[in-house]
């Protein structure tokens, strides 16, 4: 089902002081309209294109794809190029059918993708034609522009814990410089990266493909694109697996209020603990409680004083994205962020490797390509509260309660407050129509936290949610947990799915090489 919002563009006039700042009106996130448009036809100049087929890296095979800028209005504006790859079943005569993925993000890219699954999974790259794209607006497919590197160095910069009327102005105004830049940048294609025309671009490329049905496996965010693939074209789908789920169900403020404290929940339940019982190789503090006094430390001390690492310019942000990031994946971060911490703790005569770790880890969270899609994605898919003095006071209680991403709260809601209004249609997710889905969660996943993933999975009709136990990582199929990945092969590759809800156990964590732990 689709509803149209209402047209109402609100500015948020912010001068002076930030105390006096106000909007001229409130767009409550909860807003929908009633109306319901016609699915729109697709043109023949797209439904009869033929995909040239030609190698490309990692084995696979990649096209290119015309579609209309909108969906609802093909004829106005130029067209959009999305890449397509595909990687061909191993064993024809087993062959079952298109396996499509989509990536994360939203800014993630998922043209090489299918080469890594795979890899990870031979019985289904066995079975199915594993394909991917680029979604509009990312990687090889037609990208947006909102700023340069340099640019977006000035948007990170500082320290968003600062609360001062000055400090919470520049943010405001960094917010504001990067929607201008956004919009000026970008051919007018901003309003047309939109998740639903994202799920039009898969049908079109189901029909090329000479599919009638397609099964489908997407993580984080690529859950929302094929939630709402399924819910736009439920005849076309075969089997889906979600892993690790946006609550689809409601809209992106919603969503994005609720992971300053599944981020502080990882971070202080998960982390801190882990990192005390490896004091001996990392040598942070024996309790949990020692281990978080020591990080604050250090985020203070590269408050008052940035290191220079590389091109990098380390600072409270840059350590806070850092740490964000290896929340994402024990096995990948906890470890990576440990030794990085230790490092820091003898800055001055550590080795090479240290520092590259140390600027990788802290300087490659986030960039200015990835946040083009990501703030067009989650600003024009559903609605915004556009009143600023809303957001200053909700970010100030954030950062004080939840600081490790409550802090940059303000930076990234403002960005959608000040964003143009979108006319794009709203999907509402019931799951009618549809086959069983699997959807797959942690407990403790700091992006796509569990109690979002439940509304989520309650929203969807039919659906069979696994909960993974004890763990927190984000990504759950090909995570090295034989439950869930048994699970999954036996539902894609025989259609079985658990006849109701289920559980798995989280896999052990991480033991650092010659750790003895207490």
């Amino acid at each position: 089902m689709l509803k149209i919002r209402k047209s109402r563009r609100t500015a948020a006039a912010v001068s002076g002081v930030v105390t006096a700042a106000v909007a001229a009106a409130v767009l409550p996130a909860s807003a929908a309209l009633a109306r319901t448009p016609a699915a729109p036809s697709v043109p023949s100049r797209y439904a009869s294109q033929k995909l040239d087929w030609q190698s490309c890296d990692q084995g696979l095979e990649c096209a290119s794809m015309a579609v209309p800028r909108d969906w609802h209005h093909p004829d106005a504006g130029p067209d959009l190029t999305i890449k397509v790859s595909r990687h061909r079943a191993d064993d024809p005569a087993k062959r079952r059918g298109v396996l499509m993925m989509a990536a994360g993000g939203p800014g993630g890219t998922g043209l090489m993708r299918p080469a890594g699954f795979v890899k990870g999974a031979p019985a289904l790259g066995a079975a199915y034609d594993v394909v991917s794209f680029d979604q509009r607006g990312v990687g090889e497919s037609t990208k947006a522009t909102c700023q340069t590197d340099a640019e977006f160095k000035e948007f990170f910069s500082g320290d968003f814990r600062d609360r001062s009327p000055a400090d919470v102005q520049r943010v405001l105004n960094s917010s504001r410089k990067f929607v201008n830049d956004c919009e000026q940048r970008s051919n007018g294609l901003l309003p047309y990266l939109t998740t639903e025309q994202t799920a039009r671009d898969m049908d079109l490329f189901r029909s090329l493909l000479g599919e009638e049905k397609i099964s489908y496996y997407g993580p984080s965010y690529a859950t929302m694109i094929g939630a709402y693939y399924a819910t736009l074209y439920p005849q076309h789908v075969e089997r889906a697996v979600l892993d690790s789920n946006i609550a689809f169900q409601g809209t992106w403020e919603e969503f994005e209020k609720g992971q300053p404290a599944s981020f502080q929940r990882r971070f202080e339940q998960d982390f801190l603990p882990w990192l005390a019982k490896y004091d001996n190789v990392y040598h942070y503090g024996r309790t949990a409680a020692e281990a978080k006094a020591k990080w604050e430390q250090r985020r203070q001390a590269l408050h008052d004083h940035p290191l220079t690492v590389g091109s990098l310019t380390l600072g409270a942000n840059q350590f806070d994205s850092g740490t964000i990031q290896a929340m994402y994946s024990a096995d990948d971060g906890f470890p990576a962020l440990a030794s990085s911490l230790a490092a820091l703790d003898h800055w001055d005569t550590a080795n090479a490797g240290e520092q590259k770790l140390v600027g990788r880890l802290f300087g490659s969270y986030l960039n200015p390509g990835f946040l083009a899609e990501f703030f067009s994605v989650t600003c024009n898919d559903t609605p915004w509260t556009k009143n600023m003095q809303y957001w200053v006071d909700r970010s100030a209680k954030d950062t004080k309660n939840l600081p490790l991403m409550g802090a940059r709260s303000l930076t990234f809601a403002s960005v959608c407050a000040y964003w143009p209004t979108s006319h794009a249609p709203e999907v509402k997710v019931t799951g009618k129509g549809l086959p069983t889905t699997l959807m797959l969660n942690s407990v403790h996943d700091p992006a796509t936290y569990y109690e979002g993933a439940v509304r989520a999975h309650r929203a969807l009709r039919n659906s069979r949610l696994v909960t993974v136990t004890g763990g927190g990582d984000h990504g759950q199929f090909l995570n090295k947990n034989a439950c869930v990945d048994g699970i999954v092969d036996d539902y894609l590759l025989n259609g079985k799915a658990p006849a109701h809800d289920t559980t798995c156990e989280t896999k052990p964590l991480p033991v650092p090489a010659g750790a003895a732990a207490k």
